[in-house]
C-alpha cells in the first residue's frame, strides 16, 4: 500500500518510488508542502525554495528551534501562502512561536529568518519576473504553475537581500 507522500508524489508530479533523484526531490517537496498547505501552487513551492536557501545560507536544520520566520505581505492569498512554503521548509510554526505572519502596511512582501542563536537573518522576497508570471494563476492551473516554479533556477524565484531596503547581496 502507498503512504500519503508517494500517494501525493504520484498525483502531483505523476512519478512512482523508482524514479531519478529530480522526480524524488520535487516529490518530498510536493509532500512537505502539500502536508502543511493543502496543495502545491506556485507561491507556496516559491515559499519552500526560500526557506531552503535561508536555511543554508544561515547553516540551519529543518526543524531547528533557532529558526525565527518573520513574513510581511499584504493579508491576500498568494501572499500568505509563502509563509506555508517557508513553514514547509524550515519545521517553523505558530506553534512553536518561530513563524509569523505580519500585515504589510505598505502592500509589500519580504520574509526574514533569523537565526536565534547568533542573531544572523536573511531577508528574501519574490523576483518580479516571479510575480509578473505567477501572480493570480487559476485555480485549474495552481499545480502545474507549482511544478513550473520546482524547475527554475532560485534567481528566477527570489531574491536575497540585506537588512537594509534596497541593497541586494
Amino acid at each position: 500500500m502507498r503512504s500519503a507522500a508517494a500517494l501525493a508524489c504520484a498525483l502531483f508530479v505523476g512519478c512512482s518510488g523508482a524514479t531519478s533523484a529530480g522526480h524524488s526531490r520535487s516529490g518530498e517537496i510536493v509532500s512537505r508542502v502539500t502536508a502543511i498547505h493543502g496543495g502545491a501552487g506556485p507561491f507556496v513551492v516559491a515559499g519552500y525554495r526560500m526557506g531552503e536557501r535561508a536555511l543554508a545560507d544561515l547553516s540551519l536544520t529543518r526543524g531547528s528551534f533557532d529558526v525565527e520566520v518573520e513574513h510581511t505581505s499584504p493579508a491576500m492569498v498568494q501572499f500568505s501562502c509563502i509563509a506555508d512554503g517557508f513553514a514547509a521548509a524550515t519545521g517553523a510554526s505558530m506553534g512553536r512561536l518561530n513563524l509569523r505572519r505580519i500585515d504589510a502596511t505598505d502592500g509589500s512582501t519580504r520574509t526574514l529568518v533569523r537565526d536565534r542563536r547568533s542573531g544572523r537573518t536573511v531577508v528574501l522576497r519574490l523576483a518580479s519576473g516571479f510575480l509578473a508570471r505567477f501572480l493570480n494563476v487559476p485555480m485549474p492551473g495552481l499545480d502545474a504553475a507549482g511544478q513550473a516554479v520546482l524547475g527554475l533556477r532560485d534567481d528566477e524565484i527570489f531574491e536575497v537581500v540585506s537588512e537594509r531596503p534596497g541593497e541586494t547581496r
